[in-house]
């Protein structure tokens, strides 16, 4: 039998707990329970889950600190499910290395969808990484630094197709102002936010079909960029730089 991805909810709120086990198993998921910092790091190296949900307010560990202790012995996805909605809090726990932010109070097909996009990334970090990436007609290949869209060829400067690249290989998860700033310029220009948002600026003029409201290059308000990822349905409404 092919073996149910395994996910850990961690959150001391029963009715939290109540909710998400039955949701997630009609899902196709198996579900293992914590409910403080303590039993969640016991139950990482435990049972070696596919996907950690974390809530950022346990009673003995903030959860920030949780995702730190994780991050030094795996790279299990960690998608934080809080209450704690402040972009501080965010950025924090995705600088920590959270792979995803779900604000509470949640829909179930969103956080779902989120596992989805963490599990399938996991995955591809086992293989070989793909020289190709593709986000519905946009296609950026890797090897020879060639973007189209529609089969139409779209000309990129060095540090444009880098911040491209840096996007689709995290296709559906959020990058943090940092992240992106450290990966594509260096570490030295980590607070260059503006800086950022003029080169985002530059990539959906000549990506989007509407650059006043994009459907591929996906804000996260004061907290980063995220690539629309390929199976997510394009949204039509208009995003903030």
């Amino acid at each position: 039998m092919t073996r149910r991805p395994q996910i850990l909810v961690v959150d001391d709120e029963p009715q939290i707990q109540r909710f998400l086990k039955p949701a997630l198993a009609a899902a196709g998921y198996d579900v293992v329970r914590a409910m403080d910092g303590a039993e969640a790091l016991a139950a990482v190296r435990a049972h070696a889950p596919d996907v950690v949900v974390l809530d950022l307010g346990l009673p003995d560990l903030d959860g920030k600190e949780v995702i730190g202790l994780v991050r030094r012995h795996c790279e299990t996805p960690i998608i934080v499910l809080s209450a704690r909605g402040e972009e501080a809090e965010k950025i924090a726990a995705l600088d920590r290395g959270a792979d995803d932010y779900v604000a509470k109070p949640f829909g179930i097909g969103e956080l779902l969808a989120r596992i989805r996009v963490a599990l399938r990334a996991s995955a591809g970090a086992g293989e070989v990484r793909a020289s190709v990436l593709a986000c519905g007609d946009l296609v950026v290949d890797l090897s020879t630094r060639r973007v189209t869209r529609a089969g139409e060829p779209i000309r990129l400067t060095p540090k444009e197709f880098d911040l491209l690249a840096a996007l689709m290989r995290a296709s559906g998860r959020v990058l943090t102002h940092r992240a992106l700033l450290a990966r594509v310029w260096g570490a030295g220009h980590t607070e260059d936010t503006q800086y950022l948002r003029v080169f985002v600026g530059q990539l959906r003029q000549k990506l989007e079909r509407d650059p006043a409201a994009p459907t591929l290059i996906l804000t996260e308000p004061g907290v980063g960029y995220r690539m629309r990822a390929a199976d997510e349905e394009a949204s039509d409404g208009r995003e903030d730089a």
